[in-house]
């Protein structure tokens, strides 16, 4: 049974916008899913910096640029033309985004969201914390493109990041649809000293079950830097996929990652399928 059958696509002013578009649209006609490009980034701010000291700057909110609603309109009208298919077309003006982006995400079944890139300011009219505090606000998995490289929808090579943990196994389950045409799925997992049954062999029967047999496992990451060490990983195997959950909380003015979902998100080249 395809569980994937509504795909949400965030878009904005960027030029790597129409990379994850065309990639969610392709995800689309493999696995016969809708799709909806949701445009949403915040107005324009002006800092007011105070004339004399004793004041914090001010700042004023503005319009929506004008010129990044465009570009992203022209990049779903472009596909539109190149492959028409079910996608639907929605935008948001105004705050909060985060919180909207969530509500509108609580109805699909996938979000296919973007890195952020420094380097690109047309994207700085979206949160810098978008892509943390909708994974973790919406409970739904998300498929994070990269800021750079080449992406297909479907991988061959995917990397599997295990914890025996509620976020680890949402990702798992939702990523099966991906992992069952995979040529070669690679099973890395965390050491649990206080289960007598290894954590790999119980991941490794899971997959079985669902017809998951193209297996390889690795020696569990261990020392401070796991992050690096999987992304290390991913690059070892040529991996094309890394599938994971998404480990912190997410309160009112507040957001904290664990370690390697921070490392993960600010440093992949490849794309992340993660859940909380």
């Amino acid at each position: 049974m395809n569980s994937l059958r509504s795909i949400l696509v965030h878009l904005d002013g960027t030029e790597r916008a129409e990379v994850r578009l065309r990639l969610a649209h392709r995800f689309a006609a493999v696995h016969e899913s809708a799709l909806t490009a949701f445009f949403a980034v915040s107005p324009s701010v002006l800092a007011v910096l105070p004339i004399t000291g004793g004041l914090p700057p001010m700042s004023m909110a503005g319009e929506i640029d004008r010129e990044h609603r465009a570009h992203a309109a022209a990049v779903f009208e472009r596909l539109l033309q190149d492959q028409p298919n079910r996608s639907d077309w929605r935008e948001l003006r105004g705050e909060p985004v985060i919180e909207r982006f969530i509500r509108g995400a609580f109805t699909c079944d996938l979000m296919v969201l973007g890195q952020r890139n420094p380097r690109d300011t047309a994207g700085f009219d979206v949160p810098g914390d978008f892509v943390e505090a909708v994974v973790l606000g919406s409970g739904k998995p998300a498929l994070v493109v990269p800021s750079a490289g080449r992406v297909g929808p479907s991988p061959q090579t995917v990397l599997v990041a295990w914890r025996p943990t509620r976020e680890s196994a949402h990702a798992l389950s939702t990523a099966v649809p991906l992992l069952r045409s995979a040529k070669a799925v690679h099973l890395v997992a965390s050491s649990d000293r206080d289960d007598p049954v290894a954590p790999i062999a119980r991941l490794r029967d899971y997959l079985r079950l669902h017809g998951i047999k193209q297996v390889q496992e690795h020696r569990p990451l261990e020392g401070r830097h796991q992050g690096e060490a999987l992304l290390s990983l991913a690059d070892k195997l040529g991996a094309e996929l890394i599938v994971m959950g998404a480990y912190g909380h997410s309160r009112a003015r507040e957001l904290v990652l664990g370690g390697v979902t921070r490392t993960v998100l600010e440093a992949a080249t490849v794309p992340v399928w993660m859940a909380h």
